[in-house]
């Protein structure tokens, strides 16, 4: 399996958890509010990340772990980074051909340094971003607010030509595809723009500035799952004052407590799955998958929540929205088939961003 086709997996798994875990946000949140229930569910997530980065270093002090294949080079090609210095699964630097064993203890902790460094960064976009959603979503209708999130497969694109990025015709046919399927999906009613619709746009910036960042941090050595962890940590942290500001019972900590225990479930599913795994797997992915193209496949995310929710919970999808979801998949699709299908001669060189 080549290193696309392999950050493309981990993000088309990252898409299924989250979509699925929309079932389970919905439920939660009839107990806790966002902020709480960001703030503990990040918090669980750092906790359930602690025993995967011990593996990790166990087995690079032991030697199993090899140096993995590079990351996905800016100009596409398997072959352009060639001897760099790459990172393990951890983030451990490593060259070509050199030895199992781990790195000097300075090198490891000069990348363990980085990685939680980079990781607060993250952790400051992904909760700009989840505190204008959820704010907006009280302000709007799902089906709108599901839409505009879902406008950062534009966004990003967009943003990477200011940073002399290039994406090819294909992918922006691509996303012109899936804007359609997720208008199709998502609008059930007249579309005006009102605040909370605002709100939920700021938040489509700033997830897009999330990829972004985190595509930037990829570039170096740096440990995913540290860098995951410390992305989780400082949501859970900055979630507090606002939790005890806005979202307190005027009762005790005794009813505080009780809702929480009463979002058990829905709380623990989505730290451990949609935090713990979906958003670890998503840094990790990013070194094999350009930025345009990992927000198409991630995009998925509202396409399998419209579908679990038909599954699961039983809600029914016009035809519509059927249309819509075949559109997305097309999308995706299309933005996987290799470029030589569509140009004759050689291959278009591609800026991945």
């Amino acid at each position: 399996m080549n290193r696309k086709m392999k950050g493309n997996l981990m993000l088309l798994l990252t898409a299924l958890i989250w979509g699925t875990a929309f079932v389970a946000q919905s439920t939660g949140m009839d107990h806790v509010g966002p902020f709480t229930y960001n703030g503990i569910r990040n918090l669980i997530a750092a906790i359930v990340l602690i025993p995967v980065i011990m593996f990790f270093d166990r087995m690079k002090s032991e030697g199993v772990l090899t140096s993995p294949e590079d990351p996905v080079s800016p100009s596409g090609s398997d072959d352009a980074n060639a001897g760099r210095r790459i990172s393990s699964p951890t983030g451990q630097a490593s060259g070509k051909g050199a030895s199992a064993s781990a790195a000097p203890r300075s090198d490891a902790a000069a990348i363990n340094r980085r990685s939680y460094r980079d990781g607060i960064i993250c952790g400051i976009f992904l909760f700009i971003a989840s505190s204008f959603q959820q704010y907006g979503i009280s302000m709007t209708t799902a089906g709108k607010a599901g839409f505009v999130t879902a406008l950062y497969i534009v966004i990003v694109p967009v943003l990477g030509i200011f940073l002399h990025k290039m994406v090819s015709p294909v992918i922006w046919i691509s996303v012109a595809i899936a804007v359609t399927g997720f208008y199709l999906l998502c609008i059930k009613e007249g579309f005006t723009i009102g605040t909370g619709d605002l709100l939920v746009l700021c938040c489509a910036f700033f997830f897009s500035f999330h990829i972004l960042v985190i595509d930037h941090f990829n570039e170096g050595n740096v440990d995913g799952v540290r860098m995951s962890q410390a992305q989780f940590l400082t949501v859970a942290v900055l979630s507090i004052l606002p939790m005890l500001l806005t979202e307190m019972p005027n009762a005790s900590w005794r009813a505080f407590i009780a809702a929480i225990w009463s979002a058990r479930w829905s709380i623990l599913y989505t730290a451990v799955m949609s935090s713990g795994v979906a958003y670890t797997l998503q840094i990790l992915a990013q070194r094999y998958t350009e930025p345009t193209t990992a927000t198409l496949l991630m995009s998925l995310e509202s396409v399998f929540a419209a579908l679990s929710g038909w599954l699961i919970l039983h809600e029914r999808l016009s035809l519509k929205e059927f249309i819509g979801c075949a559109l997305v998949f097309a999308a995706v699709i299309l933005a996987q088939l290799p470029e030589s299908l569509f140009h004759k001669g050689s291959p278009i060189t591609k800026a991945g961003i």
